[in-house]
């Protein structure tokens, strides 16, 4: 009989705490809701009547989409640089007169370079009944053919050019 008064005695205090566990656990889940409903105003109040947990998400949400497109205009930034190493960039200018008896600096050397120094170097003679116009091809800063003075200088120009 002592076993069955200890069973029942276990079942009863086993009851109790589950009791005592629903109970808490009711009032833990009413202070939850209130504490939600508390929270959500605050935020609503916050945000000045708007939802301020939605601002800070579409806020989110805008940073991401700059921080994208600031690495596709980097991307494009540098792409641009590249190409702009081969553009033709620097020009160097010489007027000179070609021939005595030719009043004033009509004739002129022209060289334009890009970057590195390649590009074309042009030499325009005016002369009283002509006027010529050759072209010099330039690699880092030389010419494969003979260069006159006037050329020489104009590439000297256009690469000192900044």
């Amino acid at each position: 009989m002592t076993d069955f008064i200890q069973e029942n005695l276990f079942s009863i205090i086993l009851c109790i705490m589950n009791a005592i566990l629903i109970i808490l656990y009711i009032a833990n889940n009413i202070k939850l809701m209130k504490l939600r409903k508390s929270y959500k105003s605050f935020m609503e109040r916050l945000g000045k009547g708007e939802n301020i947990a939605e601002n800070i998400q579409q806020f989110i949400n805008k940073t991401e989409t700059v921080e994208k497109q600031n690495q596709e205009l980097l991307a494009y930034t540098k792409d641009l640089e590249n190409h702009m190493q081969n553009c033709l960039q620097k020009v160097g200018v010489v007027r000179y007169n070609a021939f005595d008896d030719v009043g004033s600096d009509l004739s002129f050397a022209l060289a334009i370079l890009d970057n590195h120094n390649n590009g074309y170097v042009l030499n325009g003679i005016y002369a009283r009944e002509n006027s010529n116009i050759y072209a010099k091809p330039v690699e880092n800063g030389i010419s494969p053919y003979v260069l006159s003075v006037e050329e020489k200088e104009a590439i000297k120009k256009a690469i000192n050019q900044k």
